[in-house]
C-alpha cells in the first residue's frame, strides 16, 4: 500500500513515517517543514516527499496513492504567533481541499487526526465518541469542523477514518516540549522540579506517540465496513490522569525533584475519554505504552541528550513561539508562507 503522510517532518509524523516504514508500507511525505532545524537526537529517516505547502496540494500530487494520514495542522496559540483565521484557513480550509483532490485523485482511505479536545468542557464522566463534544478554542472548533465535513465526503470510494487524539507524550526525532508529560520530565532534567502553570485539576486523556503511528498502520488496512465513516478516541484504556496526579507520577518516578503549582490557576479544558471502541474494533491493536514507562523513557532521552536550561529555553521545542520567532525574523510572513529568498 502507497501511503501518504502530511506533516511527515512533525512531531507525530516523523514518529509514525517510521513506524509504517518498518511495517512494509510504501511512505511518502508531504511538509513545508516550518520547524526544519529542530531536530532531536538521531536524523530522521529519509522518505520521498513533496516539500510544499498544504494549502497547494493538486490532485495531480496525489495520484498513485491508496492512502493518506493527514496530521499537518496548526496548534492552538496564546503567543500571538496567528490567529483563529489563519487556524481556520490551514485546518479547514486546506484539510477540505486535501480531501476533496484526493477524491479526484482515487486516493480511498483518509486517516484524519482530530483531537480530544473536542470534549472540552467534559468533566468528569467518561466521554465516548457518541457524547457531545463542547470544543473551547479555535483548534478544537477547527478539528470538529473538519470531522463532519469530512463525513459528507465519504462515498463507496472514499473512505475517511477520524482519530480523536489524547494528548500525546513521548521521544520523537522533532520532540515537542510544549505538550503535559513532556513539559513535566523536561523541567524536571532542567530545573529539577515538575512546573504546573495551573491546579492541576483538569483531567487529559494521554497516548505515547509510538502507539500513535501503530494506530494508524492498523486503521489503513482494516476493512471498510469496520472503520469507514467511524470516529476512534486513541488513547489505552486506562490512561485517563489529572494534571497534578501526572505531577505526581513523576516525582515519584524520578530522583529528587518536587512539585510546584499554581493553585488560583485553573484549566477551563477537562476531559476523561473512553478508548474501548477502538479496541474492540482492533481487537489485535496493542497500544503498549502507559505513563511510567513513557516518563522513563523521556528522561532517559534527555539525560542522555545532556539537556540543559538553555535548551529548554529554546523555541525549537515549542512550536507556536517557533511560528512566532520565525514572524519576527522575517523568515514566514503574516499567512505563515515561507519567504522567498532574495536574489543579489
Amino acid at each position: 500500500m502507497k501511503v501518504l503522510v502530511t506533516g511527515h517532518c512533525g512531531y507525530i509524523g516523523s514518529v509514525t513515517t517510521s513506524v509504517l516504514q518498518h511495517g512494509r508500507f510504501e511512505v511518502a511525505g508531504l511538509d513545508c517543514d516550518l520547524y526544519e532545524g529542530c531536530d532531536f537526537g538521531r536524523v530522521r529517516e529519509r522518505i520521498p516527499s513533496l516539500h510544499m505547502d498544504l494549502r497547494d496540494v493538486e490532485s495531480s500530487d496525489l495520484r498513485g496513492f491508496d492512502a493518506v494520514v493527514h496530521l499537518a495542522a496548526l496548534t492552538d496559540d496564546a503567543s500571538g504567533a496567528y490567529d483563529s483565521d489563519l487556524i481556520e484557513a490551514i485546518n479547514c480550509g486546506a484539510t477540505l481541499r486535501l480531501a476533496e483532490c484526493c477524491k479526484k485523485a482515487g486516493v480511498r482511505r483518509f486517516l484524519f487526526a482530530s483531537s480530544c479536545s473536542v470534549y472540552g468542557r467534559g468533566g468528569t464522566r467518561l466521554l465516548d465518541e457518541r457524547c457531545r463534544p463542547q470544543p473551547l478554542t479555535a483548534y478544537a472548533r477547527s478539528k470538529l469542523f473538519c470531522e463532519r465535513e469530512l463525513m459528507e465526503l465519504s462515498d463507496a470510494a472514499f473512505t475517511p477514518v477520524i482519530l480523536r487524539l489524547a494528548t500525546v507524550y513521548g521521544v520523537s526525532p522533532r520532540l515537542r516540549m510544549d505538550t503535559v508529560v513532556n513539559e513535566f520530565v523536561g523541567s524536571v532534567v532542567t530545573q529539577g522540579q515538575v512546573v504546573m502553570k495551573t491546579a492541576g485539576c483538569a483531567w487529559r486523556p494521554l497516548v505515547h506517540v509510538e502507539d500513535l503511528g501503530r494506530t494508524f498502520a492498523a486503521l489503513l488496512v482494516a476493512p471498510d465496513l469496520k472503520v469507514g465513516n467511524e470516529v476512534f478516541n486513541v488513547l489505552p484504556c486506562g490512561e485517563n490522569h489529572r494534571v497534578i496526579d501526572i505531577a505526581d507520577a513523576i516525582t515519584e518516578l524520578l530522583p529528587d525533584c518536587r512539585r510546584v503549582t499554581r493553585p488560583d490557576h485553573f484549566d477551563a479544558q477537562s476531559y476523561r475519554v473512553d478508548g474501548s471502541k477502538l479496541a474492540r474494533t482492533l481487537p489485535l491493536l496493542q497500544l503498549r505504552w502507559r505513563l511510567p514507562a513513557g516518563v522513563l523513557q523521556l528522561h532517559a532521552a534527555l539525560t542522555a541528550a545532556r539537556f540543559t536550561p538553555s535548551d529548554w529555553r529554546l523555541d525549537r521545542y515549542r512550536r507556536a513561539e517557533r511560528i512566532k520567532a520565525l514572524r519576527e525574523q522575517g523568515a514566514v510572513n503574516a499567512s505563515l508562507r515561507k519567504a522567498a529568498l532574495s536574489v543579489a
